[in-house]
């Protein structure tokens, strides 16, 4: 293992040359959220490469309840004084999805680098808008879909890659759920609730990283399907049932669907003229096997048990500390947001 030398401005120069950081970046989260308050925040502390320094809420029982549970170094009764401190360097925001556009400007316009929550804009527009913002304040800016971090999505695009599948005829993925609590925030369009939104940007995640994959890997190669059919079950002005059939010029076809009104169900499979693979919980951490099935037989593919949220939290305070970009990078953010412009004009034709 190489040896430490010097510690040179908050890294640490290695004899063999290398850099590795000895800092935590400062991170602010703006609104104690269920996925802030039982999935990111827990994940900071696990990092090698972050800190949990500030939360902002409007709401002084969760302020006591985050303080019960193990208060940061900064609590504040609002967004804008959060933004406004020089000790936070990057902002986590799992507000409702009409306020990702008008927090992230801000944040941006105070020197922040911010991980938004998906979707990152309601539209493409808005998501075109935000990362002009970010590039023109010199911040990062990545869209939260941790589930490109974990061993079970590396081992998809390895096997996509190794061709044993084949030609790639057919993708098909899944997520939903029953969705119970009246009132959430999901069910209110005002706040850009819809099961597409919130949890069918997952499918359309993985269909555009499928596509890419077999186009060679590059972010956004595999391009916008050619046609798209849409079906939904829509109330109160949101989608509680979500599908969608994509043709690409490849010949490929895949079939998505999100919704808040059945059993859960995720679940992602990709079919080539020599095998399936079966992707159980495909946006989840959980240790489940992949199933590869080539002619009669079957393997069952381990899978390691991950934080998913750990290893975008320390992925994401590396880029902005060694100062480079993110794995996951706003190219495919921005075609995923048009594809779902695509998705939702067509539902209301």
């Amino acid at each position: 293992m190489p040896r430490r030398r010097v510690d040179d401005g908050g890294k640490l120069r290695l004899l063999d040359g290398t850099m590795t950081t000895t800092r935590r970046l400062r991170w602010g989260v703006l609104g104690y959220a269920r996925i802030a308050r039982l999935s990111v925040i827990p994940a900071i502390p696990k990092t090698s490469n972050a800190e949990f320094y500030a939360l902002a809420s409007r709401d002084r029982a969760k302020l006591d309840q985050c303080r019960a549970a193990g208060a940061p170094a900064r609590l504040f009764e609002s967004y804008d004084e959060l933004v406004r401190d020089p000790n936070v360097e990057a902002i986590y925001i799992p507000l409702p999805n009409s306020l990702h556009r008008e927090w992230t400007l801000k944040a941006a316009a105070h020197g922040k680098h911010v991980l938004c929550e998906k979707p990152m804009g309601l539209t493409a527009a808005e998501a075109r808008e935000m990362a002009a913002a970010c590039q023109a304040h010199g911040v990062l800016l990545m869209e939260a879909f941790m589930y490109r971090y974990t061993p079970r999505t590396r081992k998809v695009v390895e096997i996509l890659r190794s061709g044993v599948l084949g030609e790639i005829k057919q993708v098909n993925a899944f997520f939903r759920f029953r969705l119970t609590r009246p009132g959430d925030v999901r069910l209110l369009p005002d706040l850009g609730g819809g099961s597409l939104y919130d949890v069918g940007c997952y499918p359309v995640n993985f269909v555009g990283l499928v596509v890419d994959t077999l186009a060679g890997g590059a972010p956004g190669a595999g391009g916008q399907p050619e046609r798209i059919a849409v079906d939904c079950v829509c109330e109160g002005g949101v989608d509680l049932n979500f599908a969608a059939l994509l043709h690409y010029r490849s010949g490929l076809m895949a079939t998505i669907q999100s919704g808040f009104s059945a059993h859960r169900q995720i679940y992602a499979e990709i079919i080539g003229t020599e095998g399936t693979l079966q992707v159980p919980d495909a946006f989840l951490g959980e240790g489940l096997p992949l199933r590869l099935l080539l002619g009669d037989s079957s393997e069952d593919i381990p899978i390691p048990a991950c934080d998913r949220y750990q290893l975008e939290l320390e992925d994401f305070s590396a880029a902005v500390l060694e100062r480079r970009q993110p794995a996951f990078t706003l190219v495919e953010t921005l075609r995923n947001a048009e594809l779902l412009d695509r998705l939702l004009a067509a539902s209301r034709a």
